[in-house]
Parts: C-alpha cells; sequence; structure tokens
C-alpha cells in the first residue's frame, strides 16, 4: 500500500499593523527584520493615519514600505484574509498602536481590517502585541489597556532600555522589536539578552 502524499505546512505568518501614532519606524524595521531573519510570512496593513506618519516620520515611499512585506491588504478590505480566523497566524503586532486603535480593539469595533484583525486574534487566542504609544495617559487610555489586557494581549509601550547605553536610534528600536519577536517565540539577533551586573568586588565574602 502506498503512502499517503505528505502535506506541507505553509510558514508560520505575522501580521504587522501600523497606524498614526508616531513611531512608524517601529513597524517598518519589524518588517525589514522579519524579511532578513527568513521563515515568516508578514501581511501588512495600514491605516490612513499611518501611511500619513510614515510620510512624515520616514523617507519611504509607500511603495517601500509595501515592499517590505509579503502580502499587503488594504484597510477597508474587510474581506481580506486576516480578517478571518480560519486563516492561521502567529498573530498580530501594532508598531506603533494609537489610542484611536487601542480602543476599538478593547471595545471589539472591527471598523476597519486592521481593527478586525486584532479582533480575531482575541477571539482565536492568538498573541496581539500593542506598541502603544502615547504621553501622557488618561484615564481612558488606561482602562483601554486594562480591558486589552484582561482579553488576553499583550500591550508593550516601546520604552528604550537605556541600560544598554545604545548609541543610536536604530539600536533603541531593535531592542524592543527584539522583545516583540520574542513574544511569538522567534529568534532574533537584535539585541544582548540580559546577564545581571558584575558582582561588585569582594561581594559573597564573608
Amino acid at each position: 500500500m502506498s503512502s499517503p502524499p505528505s502535506v506541507q505546512s505553509p510558514p508560520p505568518r505575522l501580521i504587522v499593523g501600523i497606524t498614526g501614532a508616531t513611531g512608524a519606524v517601529y513597524g517598518v524595521r519589524l518588517l525589514q527584520h522579519l524579511r532578513r531573519l527568513g521563515g515568516v510570512r508578514s501581511h501588512l496593513v495600514v491605516s490612513p493615519a499611518g501611511w500619513m506618519s510614515l510620510r512624515a516620520e520616514t523617507d519611504l515611499e509607500r511603495r517601500d514600505v509595501e515592499a517590505l512585506a509579503d502580502e499587503v491588504h488594504p484597510i477597508g478590505d474587510v474581506a481580506a484574509s486576516i480578517a478571518s480566523g480560519s486563516f492561521a497566524t502567529l498573530g498580530m503586532v501594532v508598531a506603533p498602536c494609537s489610542m484611536k486603535t487601542l480602543a476599538a480593539v478593547a471595545h471589539g469595533l472591527s471598523d476597519n481590517l486592521l481593527s478586525r484583525a486584532a479582533d480575531v486574534c482575541l477571539k482565536e487566542r492568538r498573541r496581539l502585541v500593542l506598541l502603544a504609544r502615547e504621553t501622557p495617559l488618561n484615564l481612558a487610555h488606561l482602562r483601554n489597556m486594562t480591558l486589552v489586557t484582561e482579553m488576553g494581549g499583550v500591550v508593550m509601550p516601546p520604552l528604550p532600555a537605556l541600560y544598554l547605553r545604545p548609541r543610536s536610534l536604530e539600536e533603541m528600536v531593535d531592542h524592543t522589536l527584539g522583545r516583540v519577536l520574542e513574544q511569538f517565540g522567534l529568534a532574533h539577533d537584535l539585541a544582548p539578552a540580559w546577564t545581571g551586573w558584575p558582582a561588585p568586588e569582594g561581594a559573597g565574602r564573608a
């Protein structure tokens, strides 16, 4: 009896959302690293305000950003693959995440493809990481962060790890993105793991 043909699993997929909060570089660098590290197909969705931030904060044209992703989905295409839970993904990163998008996710609005894809991740119990970017925070922001956390999402403001003494903006951004990739169990070479301070001279002696 012949063996049944082997079924090859598709490569894992990760959804990347970019919204209008400042910090578009996080989404761009994440796409660049996913392409460089390989093994994961990226699905990109950008809000209209996200394209405005990309234009204001980077020297990239829209076509340059779209070329970094394996697939690009228009924000209004609520029938796209990533709008369905039957389309398997590792989850989604929104980098950066505006307070408007945070609120839409917290209250399950699904009013566009970006917030719908995030809602799918929550309902399917997949990892959702929001690089929430705003300061100072008002009570609505804090309550929405709590709601997302209670639903299983990860609110991860992109805060620099200054103890690593970063020498450039890219190093600060990449350290955060390394932590993001770790949320999905993805190996990276973006930042060294913390191994502790050297023991003070004489420490541990009686």
